[in-house]
């Protein structure tokens, strides 16, 4: 399937939210910042729909998450950024984002062999529980492509060679990506992104890690989780950075097992802990709930 063929999948609309925006306000923690941006949206005539707010106590920093609803909403959106951007201008040292949430935002998955991850996330998707657009698949492996079509999702095969250097796979993975996805999701995509592509790519991506972080990093961690004894596993979704394994974390989450299970059912078990743990991250990057702060996320769950 080529990129032409399926260049309409990509502006496919999805399940709209009314007439409600996401706003997100972090910087410097000061009095008045609430009140500010209230003010501002009450200026509009919005209405404040949820309003959750974070101050760290150990380095002064700002996070607040905001949904509001507003008639005319996508007419009075552009005045409303410029009024909030004026008035947090006035002492305050903060960055804001804006975003229409009945545009859905577009999601490439990466996979490989397994599907456990990629199915899930295109189940959840076709039931309306994810509010995203799925503009693709990408896979080294062709295993999953018949179960991917029949959601109606594009899927694309590009092989990664053996060895080290990437450079070509990833010079196609751009092709396709680049103006058509606002994040991306590795859904047990075994392959590590170079720092080239994640800075030419320029979208957050989202890895399921299958291990409780910082536990047990790099491949095998089942085998590695039996041979240590643990009497829990578990895996963590977080952003990907050039740094392997240790970006921000969203979501983590462990089950009990005990020392008479096998890897293979310690396997069984992790698959379904790396489901909920990965499509929760996902929803909750889907809905502006997550604030990245250097090597965190700030997660209004």
């Amino acid at each position: 399937m080529t990129l032409t063929q399926d260049a309409a999948a990509f502006r496919t609309p999805s399940a709209s939210v009314g007439h409600q925006a996401s706003l997100i306000v972090h910087g410097k923690d000061r009095t008045g910042i609430v009140a500010a941006v209230s003010a501002v949206l009450s200026a509009h005539e919005a209405n404040i729909v949820s309003l959750d707010q974070y101050s760290d106590p150990a380095d002064g920093g700002f996070f607040q998450r905001t949904v509001f609803s507003l008639d005319g909403l996508k007419a009075v959106l552009p005045q409303l950024e410029n009024d909030l951007r004026e008035r947090l201008s006035d002492g305050f040292d903060l960055e804001i984002a804006l975003r229409d949430m009945s545009i859905p935002k577009r999601v490439a998955i990466f996979a490989s062999k397994a599907d456990h991850c990629l199915l899930d996330l295109l189940w959840r998707h076709r039931r309306g529980e994810l509010p995203v657009t799925v503009a693709m698949v990408i896979s080294n492996h062709t295993d999953t492509a018949a179960e991917v079509r029949s959601f109606g999702i594009p899927f694309f095969h590009v092989p990664s060679p053996a060895g080290p250097d990437k450079s070509a796979a990833e010079a196609e993975h751009l092709k396709l990506l680049r103006g058509n996805v606002d994040f991306v999701v590795l859904a047990r995509y075994m392959q590590i992104l170079s720092g080239d592509f994640i800075r030419e790519l320029g979208v957050p991506i989202i890895n399921i890690h299958h291990s409780f972080l910082p536990a047990f990093i790099g491949a095998g961690p089942y085998a590695k989780a039996k041979e240590r004894g643990v009497k829990l596993i578990g895996a963590t979704a977080h952003y990907v950075t050039e740094d392997l394994d240790e970006g921000p974390i969203i979501e983590q989450d462990v089950v009990r097992v005990s020392h008479a299970q096998t890897v293979a059912e310690l396997q069984r078990r992790g698959a379904d802990v790396e489901r909920a743990v990965l499509s929760r991250a996902v929803l909750w990057h889907s809905e502006d709930r997550v604030i990245r702060d250097r090597n965190h996320a700030i997660v209004f769950a």
